[in-house]
C-alpha cells in the first residue's frame, strides 16, 4: 500500500474531518472512497465517449424503426 502526503486547506480538512465521522469512517476511507468515486466517474465518462464513437446513426434508425407507434402513457406525457 502507498503512502501519499497531501496539503488541504483547513476548510476543506475540517470538512473531511465532518463528513468521515457522519459516515463513522476513518479520513483515510473518506478520502479513499473520494478518490474512488472520481476516478470511476472519469472511467465512465471515457468509456461512454469511446462507445459513442463507434455509433452509426443509420444502425440507431433501423433500430428506431422497430419500435411500436402508440401513444405513451399520461404520465409518461412531456408537457
Amino acid at each position: 500500500m502507498a503512502t501519499l502526503s497531501v496539503r488541504l486547506p483547513n476548510s476543506i480538512h475540517d470538512a473531511v474531518k465532518s463528513f468521515a465521522r457522519e459516515d463513522d469512517v476513518s479520513i483515510n476511507q473518506f478520502i479513499t472512497s473520494a478518490v474512488i468515486e472520481k476516478l470511476t466517474a472519469l472511467d465512465t465518462a471515457k468509456y461512454i465517449e469511446n462507445r459513442g464513437s463507434t455509433a452509426s446513426r443509420d444502425k440507431y434508425m433501423s433500430v428506431l424503426k422497430k419500435a411500436p407507434h402508440v401513444r405513451p402513457r399520461e404520465d409518461d406525457v412531456i408537457n
